[in-house]
């Protein structure tokens, strides 16, 4: 559910949440809503480059295709996150394609808005950065993670990040085993089995196209991450 106040749509969008509000309000009158449904392309690799997305509700994939067809999952991104910051700066095509996973609300942003609200409130180029220094941030972990992590433990560790900071004491997460193979980037087979080692132990258990997470300090554990 969307809780943000229609007085200022973009509080809760982590990457304008050091603006004031009345930044926020004139960011969201020059962005145009978006609808899309499950399975609808948001954008494939090699558009052009020209807007920001910001995601109200639902989730969206972000995935590379090989020449072979093969998809190999980036990310997920729900509420609050964005898609595109590259594309603020430089207009550059997308380097990656988004998918709607859930029927999901947005705001797109367009880079030449983007430059006219540049001119009128310089911070903005700051908010960029620092959303582009998140997203490097990111992908160093992930490279980093096929590196020093076992397939397990990538498995793990995307379960964990995919669980965000919900303190519940069960996490559902939409997302079937041959998108979290994608994502782990390992075979469905060696997922799959990961997937019934954790159940086996009853860190989760999965129902159709969702994983349960029941307990997520052990997929932490499994994944190398301090427990909090």
């Amino acid at each position: 559910m969307d809780n943000r106040s229609s007085d200022d749509p973009l509080a809760g969008v982590a990457m304008f949440s050091g603006l004031e509000p009345e930044a926020r309000k004139r960011i969201a009158s020059v962005s145009v809503p978006r609808q899309y449904r499950r399975g609808q392309l948001v954008f494939v690799e090699g558009d052009p480059g020209e807007s920001l997305i910001m995601i109200r509700s639902g989730a969206v994939s972000v995935f590379r295709t090989a020449p072979t067809g093969e998809r190999a999952m980036l990310n997920v991104m729900r509420p609050p996150d964005v898609l595109g910051e590259v594309s603020l700066l430089d207009g550059s095509p997308r380097s990656a394609s988004a998918e709607a996973i859930e029927d999901t609300s947005a705001l797109a942003l367009s880079r030449v808005a983007f430059i006219d609200l540049v001119h009128a409130n310089p911070r903005m180029v700051d908010v960029v950065l620092r959303a582009m220094g998140v997203l490097v941030r990111r992908l160093t972990d992930q490279n980093a993670d096929h590196v020093f992590l076992d397939l397990p433990g990538r498995v793990a560790k995307t379960l964990v990040r995919l669980a965000g900071n919900s303190t519940a004491a069960m996490v559902t997460i939409e997302l079937n085993q041959s998108q979290l193979a994608e994502m782990a980037g390992g075979s469905r087979q060696s997922v799959n089995q990961a997937i019934g080692s954790f159940a086996g132990r009853g860190w989760l258990r999965t129902e159709g196209r969702r994983i349960v997470v029941t307990d997520v300090p052990a997929l932490r554990r499994r994944a190398g991450l301090e427990d909090k």
